[in-house]
């Protein structure tokens, strides 16, 4: 019997976690306004800076005291600005679950060499004990670990009277969960995962604790220009009120600000939540009704709701050695591209082998729900394929 091509497409096809689908309705006249062929330090572009900084802070729900900068080289110019900033004051617990925490392992232990950091691991699919982590040290971890979808459940197993620093890598949490600030000292994300904004451009945002511990430490090893953010010991305030280190595209920042004010007309981040929140049950209600397919994540309170990563649970498919496993969630992602249904929904490539598909807030329910119909008849072209081989 042949397989039949389900007769709805989404009109979108766009589920990478990053960079991410446009928000709906989005084109190049969006754009129109941007301040280009002018210095980012003339009054306009200063202007168009501060504008993002204050409309993040708005939708995101940033505490008024919590400082905001726009930054170099995306979410890792972020992370490593604050890693290199702020680290070697006090022990350091890594907390790594996926690829991109275990980066972070590696820059801690590997190239700033601190010989008091302790690391807690998980495998895919799992998080670390987090009744270990010890608030006494400055902790690194990522809220949601876009590699594995796996994030934490919320922020209440950090303790709101420690005397060391969080610091979060939020980049595909922000504008899809509830981040719990008054836990956080350093949170940091880029443009291009849940807004769907362009990539290169990452945001810092300091804590109090955080902007005290700048002031008041200074590192062992030398700071390139590019991280720093103190001068005579004192925090560069320009950075956070829009005088970038380097020069940013105004073209970026211009799709930036467009993409926060969808977010503020449509309700802010309690709607940007929910709609993630709703793409991702549409997942799971389907996963439910298909035997072959089932989260990465182990446990429902730590499953993402932006990067929901998927594993093929077939026994036919299971029983198979290990390259011929990924070779077939290869060929998932295959037919459903050349389909022109969904693209750039392979596991990411350091993770377990399978899909993953962006449901964050830029992406419609509706292209949701067609594709879950394409990913049943994608395993089951995929399966015959093997039977025929066979």
């Amino acid at each position: 019997m042949a397989n039949t091509k389900p007769g709805v497409r989404p009109a979108n096809p766009h589920f990478s976690s990053g960079p991410c689908a446009k928000r709906p309705g989005w084109s190049l006249q969006a754009l129109k306004d941007a301040s280009l062929g002018r210095s980012h330090r003339a009054k306009i572009g200063k202007a168009k800076l501060k504008q993002a900084i204050d409309l993040t802070r708005e939708v995101l729900d940033v505490p008024a005291d919590y400082r905001i900068g726009i930054v170099p080289a995306s979410d890792t110019g972020a992370v490593e600005m604050a890693l290199w900033s702020l680290l070697g004051a006090r022990p350091v617990d890594l907390l790594a679950w996926e690829s991109f925490g275990e980066g972070w392992v590696t820059d801690v232990v590997k190239q700033l060499q601190l010989k008091d950091a302790r690391t807690l691991k998980s495998g895919y699919g799992e998080i670390p004990d987090l009744a270990q982590v010890n608030f006494d040290h400055d902790v690194v971890f990522t809220w949601n670990g876009t590699t594995s979808g796996v994030r934490v459940p919320n922020g209440d197993w950090i303790k709101a009277d420690r005397t060391g620093l969080t610091i979060c890598d939020a980049t595909s949490a922000a504008f899809a969960q509830k981040l719990d600030f008054a836990k956080l000292d350093v949170v940091t994300f880029s443009w291009q995962k849940a807004l769907g904004g362009e990539a290169a451009h990452g945001m810092l945002i300091l804590s109090p604790r955080a902007v005290e511990r700048l002031e008041s430490y200074k590192p062992a090893w030398p700071m390139p220009k590019i991280f720093r953010m103190t001068k005579g010991g004192k925090l560069i305030e320009g950075i956070f009120e829009g005088e970038t280190i380097n020069t940013p595209s105004m073209l970026c920042v211009e799709d930036y600000i467009d993409a926060l004010q969808w977010g503020k007309q449509i309700g802010g981040l309690e709607a940007l939540i929910a709609r993630a929140d709703a793409n991702t049950k549409v997942i799971a209600d389907w996963k439910a009704k298909s035997p072959w397919i089932d989260f990465l994540a182990v446990s429902p309170d730590i499953r993402s709701n932006t990067s929901v990563c998927l594993k093929v649970v077939d026994p036919a498919i299971t029983s198979l050695a290990a390259d011929a496993q990924a070779a077939f969630a290869k060929q998932l992602a295959t037919l459903l591209e050349k389909e022109g249904v969904a693209l750039d929904i392979g596991a990411y490539r350091d993770a377990p082998p399978g899909l993953r598909i962006w449901c964050g807030a830029t992406v419609e329910k509706s292209d949701v729900e067609a594709l879950t119909h394409w990913l049943d008849w994608a395993f089951a072209e995929a399966k015959a394929g093997l039977a025929k081989a066979a």
